[in-house]
């Protein structure tokens, strides 16, 4: 059976592994006791091998999974980008981007083993005598390093140039796959810009590319406390039977951010919060928290609870958009003790942009287990702390018993699961307050996985890494799924278009967001959880 999406790779052995944490290097991405398999022997093909992403993200990533004995002797990295280079100058760059990048203090010894296994190959996307060239030095590589004729290609690129990559990768033979040989391809977000979009762009991967080859990737379901949503609600008998409507009043999942777009400005004005946060990672976020439990945590098993919950959610109609979302865009505040500018302010901003920055919805799942439970979604740049989570707000109970005491009301029990940048969970309830009469006070008891495993340096890339090579898509997205996300948000990016925002800027930089996010839920009786620093 594949492994639980939680690593490294049985859960039993992970509480066990946990007995020895004591001797945990801080720092160190590995575990005491790790005891997951190493993948076969493959190459690594990396497009766009000069980026930002490769060098901050991928490397390190591999270089943290070769640390923990996981990346096979039979191992190879090639490069594909435009910049003219060869062989030993890659090799260098990769040497000087691990020593800027990597997560924890590097091992010269190990850094020296995967330099030698790098190569280098300069090309346009849309050359096919690039692709040419690729394929002869896959095949040096198979001989030199003995891969087998095993590829991940991994396109750390724009997205306009994901169809047209696998159109030459399947031209030039490199994507085709044989009793003995894998091939996969790792695509990363945006993956379109609306429905219409994303269904064009999987309709040409399709052609070219089978469903079990393609592994979209969205690095949030790298993450230990994403991952462990799953071992959290079905391998613990006290949360599973209250995961309901008849204990769950609403559910608040927050993506904030403190930091401003960060010169990015030329991408974000085109796509905004809505596009940027809430088709991929908020959604998906969502469906692990809402989905019913797998007959098994086989990929598909999985996968399919997930789609299961994005296809019943209720589509917001043109009226209910105008109740049921809200945007902003922020001004001129301090964050951080720091004045910053407006994002009109921002460099590559249209001086006039209607671009939101903030995005707030309230859906509702339609199925059995969520009827009537309102699932509220909020993201936004320059709030008031980095700060992301998923809080479960259970209802209160009734106030009958304390008729005859001071206590006034009841406040709710909260679950709150914590991803970054403190990953843990906290329970909210509440605690008689020590005296003579009966008065509650709101306690917490907070699980930090600093304190209990320690941390761990990672790029949250690992994982999802490593599963690709062992052929596990249980933490990637479907194409069903990545179009169920875009068909819930394209009718709210419609009415937004046709509806420009008029009071921009609405909220000032280190706020909470604008009031129109109150509203949404002060319209329901609720409050949003307040915005700070763990």
């Amino acid at each position: 059976m594949p492994a639980l999406p939680m690593r490294a790779t049985d859960l039993q052995q992970n509480i066990q592994t946990a007995l020895d944490l004591t001797q945990h290097k801080p720092g160190s991405y590995c575990l005491p006791g790790q005891v997951a398999d190493p993948v076969g022997p493959c190459a690594v093909v990396i497009f766009g091998a000069a980026g930002d992403l490769t060098k901050r993200k991928l490397l390190p990533s591999l270089y943290n999974l070769a640390a923990c004995r996981l990346l096979p002797d039979a191992f190879a990295i090639v490069g594909f980008a435009r910049a003219e280079m060869g062989t030993d100058a890659y090799r260098e760059k990769l040497r000087q981007d691990l020593s800027a990048h990597a997560t924890s203090e590097v091992d010269p010894a190990l850094v020296q083993k995967l330099v030698e296994r790098a190569h280098y190959v300069t090309g346009n996307f849309e050359d096919p005598a690039a692709y040419e060239r690729l394929a002869q030095t896959l095949r040096q590589v198979d001989q030199s390093h003995g891969t087998r004729g095993n590829f991940l290609h991994y396109l750390a690129i724009a997205p306009n140039y994901f169809a047209e990559v696998a159109r030459q990768l399947e031209r030039a033979g490199l994507v085709r796959e044989s009793a003995e040989q894998w091939r996969r391809v790792i695509v990363e977000k945006p993956l379109g810009t609306d429905l219409e979009s994303a269904q064009a762009l999987n309709a040409e991967l399709r052609k070219v590319l089978t469903e079990s080859q393609t592994y979209r990737i969205d690095h949030y379901l790298g993450k230990e406390t994403v991952q462990n949503i799953l071992v959290f609600r079905f391998a613990n008998g006290m949360f599973e039977p209250t995961w309901n409507r008849r204990y769950i009043d609403h559910v608040q999942i927050t993506v904030a951010e403190s930091l401003g777009v960060e010169g990015r400005g030329g991408y974000y004005d085109e796509a905004g919060a809505l596009r940027d946060m809430i088709p991929n990672h908020m959604l998906q976020l969502l469906s692990l928290m809402a989905m019913e439990p797998p007959t098994s945590f086989a990929a598909e098993a999985v996968r399919e609870e997930k789609a299961k919950v994005l296809r019943s959610i209720a589509p917001l109609s043109g009226e209910k958009v105008l109740t049921h979302a809200v945007r902003g865009q922020y001004g001129d505040g301090q964050v951080g003790g720091e004045r910053v500018p407006a994002y009109r302010r921002e460099e590559r901003v249209k001086e006039r942009s209607n671009t939101e920055t903030y995005a707030a919805l309230r859906l509702q799942i339609d199925n059995w287990r969520w009827a009537d439970v309102p699932f509220y979604l909020r993201t936004g740049k320059r709030l008031a702390a980095r700060s992301s989570e998923i809080a479960i707000q259970f209802r209160r109970p009734p106030l009958t018993l304390f008729r005859d005491t001071p206590v006034e009301k009841l406040t709710p029990n909260q679950l709150v699961v914590r991803i970054q940048p403190e990953e843990g969970i906290a329970l909210h309830f509440g605690a008689k307050i020590p005296g003579p009469s009966v008065r509650v006070g709101a306690v917490a008891m907070d699980f930090r996985y600093r304190d209990h495993f320690g941390l761990t340096a990672s790029t949250g890339y690992e994982t999802l890494l490593y599963d690709c090579m062992k052929g596990d898509a249980t933490l990637f997205q479907r194409a069903d799924t990545i179009e169920a996300g875009w068909g819930i948000v394209t009718p709210v990016l419609e009415v937004w278009k046709a509806l420009p925002a008029r009071n921009f800027a609405n909220y000032a930089a280190g706020s909470q967001g604008p009031a129109e996010a109150d509203a949404l839920l002060s319209r329901d009786g609720r409050q949003w959880r307040k915005i700070e620093a763990p």
